[in-house]
């Protein structure tokens, strides 16, 4: 019988594999629109997963997870919707196999294309997180595209999801916000 095969580039998986895991323990912010559960994970695909992979995208800064929102919702229709009913959580989680990728020149010796971060370019982020999810780590920091500050991307299949609880949640008013940020 021979051995199984990862679909994962080796030299890949071998450079995350060299860095230090370290633990997480914070305020996560997660913003979800309608009644959804702010543990019901991203399925479709994203920076950092692909379609067929499940992960928590959560921002360690409240502007942050409300920036990574309003992009992705406003790339979508040519006017921003006046009755959208979003919810902010603040959750507290606790993981004790994190990656920290916050370092763009660390994800630049990764592979990814540090001056177009900010845009949707995924392919070698989603390797990067397939293999960080294929190595078992709980969650992975990384920078926010749309905010100066990181977010942590939780890998649900790899971690307790009863190590995350709700401290408080609130409406998001999309119109203040955006005001507040100087957004027409």
């Amino acid at each position: 019988m021979s051995p199984r095969r990862s679909s994962h580039d080796i030299s890949l998986l071998d450079a995350l594999s060299e860095l230090p895991e370290v633990p997480f323990q914070g305020d996560l912010w997660r913003v979800v629109n309608g009644v959804r559960s702010p543990l019901d994970g991203s399925k479709g695909a994203g920076r950092w997963n692909i379609r067929e992979s499940e992960v928590l995208y959560c921002a360690l800064e409240k502007d942050g997870a409300l920036s990574e929102i309003h992009f992705h919702i406003n790339r979508q229709q040519s006017v921003f919707p006046s009755r959208l009913t979003s919810t902010i959580h603040r959750l507290q989680a606790r993981f004790g196999r994190t990656l920290d990728l916050s370092d763009i020149d660390l994800l630049s010796r990764l592979g990814v294309d540090a001056n177009r971060y900010t845009e949707i370019l995924y392919e070698q982020t989603q390797k990067i997180g397939e293999a960080v999810n294929f190595l078992g780590f709980e969650a992975m920091i990384v920078p926010n595209a749309r905010h100066s500050s990181t977010n942590l991307v939780v890998f649900p299949q790899n971690c307790d999801l009863d190590e995350i609880s709700s401290a408080e949640a609130f409406d998001v008013d999309w119109a203040s916000w955006r005001n507040s940020q100087k957004i027409t």
